[in-house]
């Protein structure tokens, strides 16, 4: 995909339904891109079609199941790839998960950008397309009130840079860049747990006690601009400060 053209490029959110997800789905969709969104719910893909109009296509499917996986790979051919789909996590410390609380996040996050990845790269998608996985801000630093969430995140950046390895090695031309947003109490997951966080410190836990929150609409246009060949690194933060590349 040359430059930072990206109309009438096909492009393939997961988890396009709500939160991050939405705001890519939405960025993509006004740069020109035909976005194919892949959420579980109906009804709001339903809303965001309406919103967007043709240059939007809903598919409910559930983004973790592999089938899914190859099937919509071979359907749409995706130039731009964003994995975002994943489980929200109990908001409780440790010795009060399950092992499959815990889990979780490594059973849906982990196991859905695995099966997506790896169609991407044995398909292969076309010399040029990028694929871009959403870890967390929370695999730098840990995330003590959500289980296995930050450990699982980790992996995906690992996995990302994997798969990025495997292009370069044969060849493909498929770029693989993984991004971690901060947490931010714009969405609803991020809601509860800057909330948790918050308490747990005796701290105040409103939107602005950390400065200014990240937004949807930021990731949205981050995503956009990461499309560009002028974002070589591998890794990158985001923030309401912008992009971060890391090392």
């Amino acid at each position: 995909m040359p430059g930072n053209e990206i109309t009438g490029a096909a492009a393939l959110v997961t988890g396009a339904s709500r939160g991050f997800g939405s705001g890519i789905a939405t960025a993509l969709s006004k740069a020109g891109a035909n976005v194919v969104g892949v959420a579980r719910d109906r009804g709001p893909l339903e809303e965001m079609r309406a919103q967007l109009g043709e240059s939007f296509t809903a598919v409910p499917a559930d983004a973790a199941d592999p089938v899914v996986a190859g099937q919509l790979i071979d359907a749409y051919r995706p130039a731009i790839l964003v994995l975002n789909a994943g489980a929200t996590p109990l908001p409780r410390p440790v010795q009060h998960h399950t092992w499959q609380t815990f889990s979780r996040n490594w059973d849906v996050d982990v196991a859905h950008v695995f099966h997506w990845v790896r169609e991407a790269l044995l398909a292969p998608l076309a010399p040029g397309s990028v694929v871009i996985t959403l870890s967390s801000g929370a695999a730098l630093r840990g995330s003590p009130l959500s289980g296995g969430y930050a450990g699982a995140k980790a992996a995906i950046r690992f996995l990302t840079a994997y798969a990025a390895e495997e292009s370069q090695r044969a060849a493909l031309g498929i770029r693989f860049v993984s991004v971690l947003p901060q947490l931010t109490p714009a969405t609803a997951l991020g809601a509860v747990f800057a909330a948790a966080y918050a308490a747990r410190r005796g701290a105040d836990a409103s939107p602005s006690a950390g400065g200014p929150p990240l937004t949807p609409e930021q990731v949205g246009q981050a995503i956009v601009d990461l499309t560009g060949p002028a974002w070589d690194q591998d890794a990158y933060l985001i923030t309401a400060a912008g992009l971060r590349p890391l090392p």
